[in-house]
This record gives C-alpha cells, structure tokens and sequence, in this order.
C-alpha cells in the first residue's frame, strides 16, 4: 500500500555568523558611491601605456594600382546560351530541380516518376 504526504521540509534558519557577515556586506556596499550617487563621482586611477606600432622588418605590402575605369569595377559578364541540338527541352523532378532532357526516353522516364 502506497501513502502519500504532502509535507514540505521547513527552511533551515541561518547561523548568527552567516547573518551579521551578510549585513556587513550590506553596509559596505552602501558606502560605496557611484557616478549616479548624489552628483559624487568616483574616480579610478589606471594606468595607460602609449603603445606605437610599426610594421616588421621584411613585411612592407607592395603596392598594386587599381584599374582606373570610368563606372564599373568589373567587367559584365556574358550571358551563357545553349546552341547545341542534342538537349530536347528541360524537365522539373522536384520542385524547381530543373533537369536538361535528351531524349525521349529520358522524358518518358521522368514523366512516369512518382511525385
């Protein structure tokens, strides 16, 4: 026989020690002040290096002049058409899976796939 109880463990209280360390953290922390605290700012000391940098002995980059065309950086491309007269026409297999057709075994074939 199985029994049930909805009993909840109660909470542990905490120490003495661990009560008075947590409140003096809370007061140091409120010592501290902030750039938003009461138009005090606090200011931080660092440290800052002026670093110079150079290149390499052995690492100068040459220079390649760009050629100077009026409008475009590259040149056009052609637009590439079929001319030969072995392809039937083109079929689709699945969805837009366009597939060149040579011949008519190849159209009947594709025709009689399941979709």
């Amino acid at each position: 026989m199985i029994i049930y109880s909805n009993q909840k463990s109660k909470p542990k209280k905490k120490s003495k020690k661990v009560i008075e360390q947590y409140q003096q953290w809370l007061e140091s922390i409120n010592k501290q002040t902030t750039n938003f605290s009461k138009g005090r700012k606090v200011t931080i000391p660092t440290k800052k290096k002026k670093e110079s940098f150079s290149v390499p002995p052995g690492r100068e980059t040459p220079n390649y002049p760009s050629l100077n065309s009026k409008h475009h950086n590259t040149l056009k491309k052609n637009t590439l058409y079929y001319t030969g007269d072995k392809m039937i026409g083109i079929g689709t297999l699945h969805k837009s899976n366009a597939v060149p057709i040579f011949s008519e075994e190849e159209a009947k074939d594709q025709a009689n796939m399941r979709r």
